[in-house]
């Protein structure tokens, strides 16, 4: 197996210089004379604004400072060149936690929790409380590199693990997912769980529903009310998921050829996906923020890949279990209200899918969990893996 090497980012001058070239250029269009907000989908006034700080205000150079504070590597599995972050905390290698991002996300979701979680002492916590962490970039996504064809999740579990046991050489870990960090995570419960005290993921931890059970049909009323309100949200919102899982290549073509096209595609989402109950986007996230996001894109060249990661997880079958199928790997949830498209499942209907054995119903927060409450996250984080040990003790 490769060993993996250091990375540190350092993107070319003259990528950067195309990039924002291109941002300059952009030629504005017309909007609807009745637009008001998100209606139409990204809002022009404010992407206008964030064009105007990107040029004038933001900083690649400081962002890069800020990515290479915590060590990065490069390792190459199966033909996959992964990268990933690693963190040796406080644990010293006894409680590895792997993170796993989703789209239009990456590693950067995580930054504010990594130094509460891996060095608790220093913030506020207990240092038995501390994990080793490791954050890798999906295939095609960010620093990772791209995948030959589409591969989806399931593809990814097995990378992870092999990235987890034979890199890293932790025997067993714990793994953490939203969006597609979801469908990663739940695969490794399914596939690459704790089989006989021979290794592999021992606990899983997800905010969001991952595998659906088959069938799939509603048991009580609450499941009907739930299937039927996210039919409705799908026929809002999906739209880009269709797009992305049916014809990616179409997509990646436009996106490819516009920074502000891919900013406004990836910005859009997080309006849309957020908890807002405390102020609209800019309240949320600094254009900081959102613009590192979007960097980690462009100075890749990974809007492409990143959106055949959708028509993989269709090759692979979705996400529907085959009857009688759950993971049985221990798994916890949290729901944090905010999240206004992909709602939870009533919790009869992720135990037909899971051994569901935690459930926190968080005070706040949305899709982009760690990203937008990262207090909360590093709290149920910690309160988890203390509960895992426990159950772990007494069994």
């Amino acid at each position: 197996m490769p060993t993996a090497k250091p990375y540190r980012i350092d993107v070319p001058q003259e990528k950067l210089d195309a990039i924002m070239a291109r941002v300059k250029a952009y030629d504005w269009f017309p909007a609807p004379a009745n637009e008001e907000g998100f209606a139409y989908g990204m809002s022009t006034p404010v992407m206008k604004d964030i064009q105007r700080y990107w040029l004038a205000g933001y900083d690649w150079r400081k962002s890069e400072e800020i990515l290479n504070k915590f060590p990065s590597y490069k390792v190459e599995i199966d033909g996959q060149v992964i990268h990933f972050v690693h963190v040796v905390g406080e644990a010293g290698g006894r409680r590895p936690l792997l993170l796993t991002h989703g789209w239009p996300g990456s590693v950067f979701e995580f930054w504010e929790t990594i130094s509460p979680l891996a060095f608790p002492s220093r913030n506020g916590g207990a240092a038995e409380d501390a994990f080793d962490l490791i954050i890798p970039s999906l295939p095609g996504y960010g620093f990772s590199g791209r995948p030959k064809s589409p591969i989806g999740p399931r593809a990814t579990a097995a990378l992870w693990d092999t990235l987890m046991r034979d890199v890293l050489k932790y025997d067993s870990y714990l793994a953490q997912g939203g969006d597609w960090g979801s469908m990663a995570t739940s695969n490794l419960g399914l596939h690459h769980g704790t089989v006989d005290d021979k290794g592999g993921c021992r606990a899983i931890h997800l905010n969001m529903v991952g595998f659906r059970p088959t069938p799939a049909t509603p048991q009580s009323e609450e499941e009907g009310r739930w299937l039927s309100s996210m039919q409705d949200a799908m026929q809002r919102e999906g739209a880009y998921l269709m797009q992305q899982m049916t014809k990616p290549q179409t997509l990646a073509m436009a996106l490819m050829d516009s920074p502000v096209g891919t900013a406004a595609w990836i910005i859009e989402k997080f309006n849309g996906w957020s908890d807002l109950s405390e102020g609209g986007l800019l309240d949320t996230y600094s254009k900081d923020q959102l613009l590192t996001n979007v960097m980690i894109y462009l100075v890749n060249d990974a809007i492409a890949t990143s959106v055949w990661f959708y028509n993989g997880f269709a090759q692979e079958g979705g996400n529907a279990l085959p009857e009688g199928v759950r993971c049985e790997t221990p798994t916890a949830f949290a729901n944090f209200p905010g999240e206004p498209v992909y709602k939870p499942a009533p919790r009869s209907w992720m135990e037909r899918a899971y051994n569901l054995v935690r459930w926190t119903d968080m005070p706040r927060g949305g899709h982009f969990a760690a990203m937008e409450a990262p207090d909360l996250f590093v709290e149920e984080m910690r309160s988890w893996g203390r509960s895992v040990e426990t159950t772990e003790a007494e069994s």
